[in-house]
C-alpha cells in the first residue's frame, strides 16, 4: 500500500496501482501476500479483500468491524426459525432462479433458432414453466428444495446444447463441483465463486448476516444467505458469461489441465479471461422489473440485498427477487 493507493509487486517490482477508492472488491489467487496495512484500509474503506487458490477454492476474506443495524439481524434469525416464513421466502428465490433459467433457454433458441437439440431446450423451458407453475402457492422448504432440484437437473441435461464451438474440447454431462470434472464445470465453479463473493460483499454492506439463510441448510463456514441471493443470478452473471467465453473462442481448451484427482485445473490466462470478461459483464445496464430503473448488472446483488434488508425490516409486504425479462 502507498497512502490510499493499493501498490501491485512481483519480486519487488512495481507492476501497477489503483486507488483504493475505486475499488469495490479485492481477490488474491495463489501464492498472493498483502501487508497489514492494506488489510486495515480494505476493512476501514468496506472494501472486500479475499483470498482463494490457484484454482479458486476460497481460502478466507478480510473483514473490518461489523456494520449494520443489529435491530435487522436479528429480524433476520428471528424469520429464520420460523418454518413458513423461511418456506416462502427460499420459494422466492427458487421461482427467480427457474424463471431466469428458463429466460436463458428462450434467448438461445431465439438467437439461435436452428442449432442441434433447439427441440430439446424448447422441452425444457416448458418443463421449467410447469415447474414455476408448481411454485405459485406456499409449499413447506423440503418441497421447495425438491422443486429447485429438479428444475436444476432439467436444465443441466441439456446444457451442452447451449456450447455451439469448439464442442469436442467443450463437452458437458452433469454438473460436477469438487472437483469439476472438465473443462465447462470449471468454469461454471469458477465463476460461481466470484458471484458468491459479490452477494456476500453485498448483504455486509446492507447489514445482513451472509451466513444464515433460508432456502440452504445453516452450516459452519458456509454462506447461506449469500448461496440463497445468488440463485436469481447464476443464469444471468454466471451461465451465460460462461457460453459467451466458450461459444466465442475467448478461451480454449489448452487453457486447462488434468490433475492426478481427475479435477480439471485451469491456467492464469484462463482465469484472466473469465475474471475479465466478469468485470466487464457487471458493467452493462438493465432495466430493473422492481425498481422501474437502470441499474449496471453488478449492482444487482446489492439492490436485491437492499430489497431484502427492506422486507426484513417491515417496509416491504414481500421480497421482490430478480427475475430477467
Amino acid at each position: 500500500m502507498e497512502g490510499e493507493t493499493i501498490a501491485v509487486k512481483v519480486n519487488k517490482e512495481s507492476k501497477c496501482r489503483f486507488p483504493i477508492h475505486n475499488q469495490g472488491n479485492v481477490l488474491c489467487f495463489g501464492r498472493v501476500s498483502c501487508s497489514p496495512a492494506l488489510m486495515g484500509l480494505c476493512g476501514e474503506r468496506g472494501v472486500g479483500l479475499a483470498f482463494f487458490t490457484e484454482n479458486g477454492k476460497f481460502l478466507a476474506r478480510v473483514q473490518g468491524p461489523v456494520s449494520g443495524n443489529v435491530l435487522l439481524r436479528k429480524a433476520q434469525y428471528r424469520l429464520s426459525e420460523q418454518p413458513e416464513k423461511r418456506a416462502d421466502l427460499a420459494r422466492r428465490f427458487v421461482v427467480a432462479k427457474i424463471a431466469n433459467s428458463r429466460s436463458l433457454l428462450m434467448r438461445a433458441c431465439r438467437e439461435y433458432p436452428r442449432c442441434d437439440g433447439a427441440e430439446n431446450i424448447k422441452r425444457v423451458a416448458q418443463y421449467l414453466i410447469d415447474a414455476l407453475s408448481g411454485l405459485k402457492e406456499y409449499l413447506p422448504l423440503d418441497s421447495v428444495r425438491g422443486k429447485e432440484g429438479d428444475a436444476a437437473r432439467a436444465y443441466f441435461s441439456i446444457f451442452d446444447h447451449l456450447i455451439l464451438a469448439q464442442k469436442e474440447d467443450f463437452v458437458f454431462r452433469e454438473r460436477s463441483r469438487r472437483p469439476p470434472m472438465d473443462n465447462v464445470n470449471a468454469l461454471l465453479s469458477f465463476a460461481y465463486v466470484l458471484l458468491t463473493h459479490d452477494t456476500v460483499s453485498a448483504l455486509e454492506g446492507v447489514g445482513l448476516d451472509p451466513a444464515v439463510g433460508f432456502l440452504h441448510t445453516d452450516r459452519p463456514g458456509r454462506p447461506g444467505l449469500a448461496l440463497d441471493l445468488m440463485e436469481e443470478f447464476r443464469p444471468v452473471l454466471a451461465d451465460r458469461l460462461v457460453l459467451t467465453l466458450i461459444n466465442r473462442r475467448q478461451v480454449t481448451t489448452r487453457g486447462f489441465t488434468k490433475a492426478e484427482s481427475g479435477g480439471v485445473l485451469m491456467d492464469n490466462t484462463t482465469r484472466k479471461a473469465l475474471i475479465t470478461a466478469y468485470q466487464e459483464r457487471k458493467k452493462e445496464e438493465l432495466m430493473h422489473p422492481f425498481l422501474g430503473e437502470k441499474v449496471p448488472f453488478g449492482l444487482l446483488p446489492h439492490v436485491q440485498a437492499m430489497l431484502l434488508a427492506r422486507f426484513l425490516r417491515g417496509d416491504l409486504d414481500g421480497y421482490p427477487p430478480f427475475r430477467w425479462k
